[in-house]
């Protein structure tokens, strides 16, 4: 019991790096549900949406600690049920290089919205990292030699993924009164939520043909590799200071991008690894960040 409560640095470590590759995986097991005929949108909604369902029943037992803030909740599984929902219909539709290199953009947006809404001061080594992934950016979409600025759908998917990823983040260190179980699961509900009105609106179903494996793999992923990467990930961040979490956290676009150059047969340009490791150099900054936690500008003059 005290190897949970109180881990050793060494276990906490090595949680958070097995949490990081679980994220870098997902594409695969994500891939091969479309070859079987499943949409991003119903592969969302019978995996995050139905571990959702389940879990409604923990967030109302926490309701007397977040009804003050239940606004913040609201937005919370919104915000992040969206950024879930089009991550993963990015990574089913489009390249996971790309769609991981413009999705961890998503330092640019922290920084911006805790500037914006919190009236945070922000130091000067995350300025820098927003200035360094914005010309990573450049650098992936074309750079000097002309930048493509013809976004595809799974590209917007990505781009507001990352950022509702950072909003997320910047509502859920505003939500101080709601649980953690609340924040965490409400997100699975907002995503099962917005992939219901997906589905509904395009009219997706689940393929006739679909047999009972594929069922079971499905529910698998939601309730055994979601939940534990997400379990996984809120254990080792508890336990480990936010800039050696951050910089482990890293390993997910490290995993995903190798494995998808190996496994994907997917290739980068030379322009696209120049942006690419410059929006990973952004993003290790952020993380690596030491100053004091930012603080909220004075008001008035």
């Amino acid at each position: 019991m005290s190897l949970l409560t109180h881990p050793s640095n060494r276990v906490a470590t090595s949680v958070l790096l097995f949490s990081a590759s679980l994220w870098g995986l997902s594409w695969m097991p994500l891939k091969w549900f479309i070859a079987q005929g499943l949409t991003g949108p119903m592969v969302s909604l019978l995996s995050y949406g139905v571990v959702g369902l389940f879990t409604c029943v923990f967030i109302w037992r926490q309701r007397a600690a977040w009804r003050p803030q239940w606004g913040l909740l609201l937005a919370l599984a919104l915000v992040g049920g969206w950024a879930n929902t089009s991550f993963v219909n990015a990574l089913m539709l489009g390249d996971v290089v790309r769609v991981m290199f413009l999705f961890y953009l998503s330092p640019v947006w922290s920084v911006l919205g805790g500037w914006l809404f919190l009236k945070e001061r922000i130091p000067p080594l995350r300025w820098a990292a927003v200035v360094v992934a914005l010309l990573g950016l450049w650098l992936f979409l074309g750079g000097p030699g002309g930048v493509d600025l013809a976004f595809t759908f799974v590209d917007f998917l990505a781009l507001s993924a990352g950022f509702c990823f950072a909003a997320n983040n910047v509502i859920a260190r505003a939500a101080q009164q709601v649980p953690m179980v609340s924040k965490t699961f409400a997100v699975f509900a907002g995503c099962g939520v917005i992939s219901l009105v997906a589905t509904t609106a395009l009219g997706h179903t689940v393929p006739a043909h679909m047999g009972l494996g594929v069922w079971l793999a499905v529910l698998a992923y939601g309730f055994v590799w979601l939940l534990l990467a997400t379990a996984t990930w809120q254990f080792g961040v508890t336990h480990i200071e936010s800039s050696k979490a951050g910089v482990i956290l890293l390993a997910e676009l490290v995993v995903a991008v190798l494995t998808a150059l190996w496994f994907g047969d997917e290739s980068m340009t030379g322009l696209e690894w120049a942006g690419g490791a410059l929006i990973t150099l952004a993003a290790f900054a952020e993380a690596i960040d030491t100053s004091a936690p930012p603080k909220p500008q004075a008001q008035g003059t």
